[in-house]
């Protein structure tokens, strides 16, 4: 029987490899069910193959990635996202030969919960007046939108955002912020990387500051203000 107490992601000293480089020196943190979490950093720290390790997308990981109760190292990517751990990585990866709508429906629906085609039209009204475009012609917000939209369909519960405002227009920052916000309010759970701290502070309830392959410290969103001088030593802001 699970423990409906515990944090439905668990990550307990992680290590993870590219080839002989050895970049995640034991990563220790949770996340909550419905929670958003950030991971803060500068460029180099390992928050984004964090992000990889947890989905199994490095050459080579130990430790103990648990999710709602069930480890995930060993396991094959495709299995962890079968499981319910959905990323969006930063380069987006959509398909550029196919149409908006093409890309919505292409991942498979893996459990139940996700959000019909109608409703991801809602929350991303580009994407309903672009569904024919193909995504060569999409811009670079319209692009972070239709990565963040198709695995919100797939009945993923955890998503994992790797730095989705990065380059982005402030209106489209903005947007972004708010579709956060809503995916949570309909009991999504959100691990983000940003480097933006000003934006995660607008959408997240605690975030964990990573230095060298490591948490170095957690700070709880209502702290932020109090903590200024630290994050800004931490991020050289």
């Amino acid at each position: 029987m699970l423990d409906a107490t515990a944090p439905m992601l668990k990550v307990r000293d992680l290590h993870a490899w590219y080839g002989e480089s050895h970049i995640l020196h034991g990563m220790d943190f949770d996340v909550a069910e419905g929670e958003v979490v950030t991971l803060l950093g500068r460029n180099g720290a390992g928050k984004t193959t964090t992000l990889k390790a947890i989905i199994g997308l490095v050459g080579r990981r130990s430790g103990s990635v648990l999710y709602r109760g069930v480890e995930m190292v060993g396991r094959r990517p495709d299995e962890i996202a079968r499981a319910g751990i959905a990323l969006c990585p930063e380069e987006r990866g959509i398909f550029s030969a196919l149409s908006v709508a093409e890309n919505l429906v292409l991942p498979p629906v893996i459990a139940p919960g996700g959000l019909a085609v109608p409703t991801l039209y809602e929350l991303f009204p580009n994407l309903r007046e672009r569904a024919r475009s193909q995504g060569t012609r999409l811009s670079g917000g319209e692009q972070q939108m239709l990565a963040i939209a198709r695995i919100l369909r797939t009945g993923a519960r955890l998503l994992m955002l790797d730095e989705p405002t990065e380059g982005l227009a402030p209106v489209i920052v903005q947007q972004i912020g708010r579709t956060i916000r809503d995916i949570k309010a309909r009991g999504f759970t959100v691990l983000l990387v940003e480097q933006n701290f000003h934006f995660a502070a607008t959408v997240a309830d605690r975030h964990y500051v990573v230095e060298n392959g490591r948490v170095v410290d957690m700070i709880r969103n209502e702290d932020l203000s109090a903590s200024m001088d630290k994050l800004h030593d931490y991020l050289g802001v």
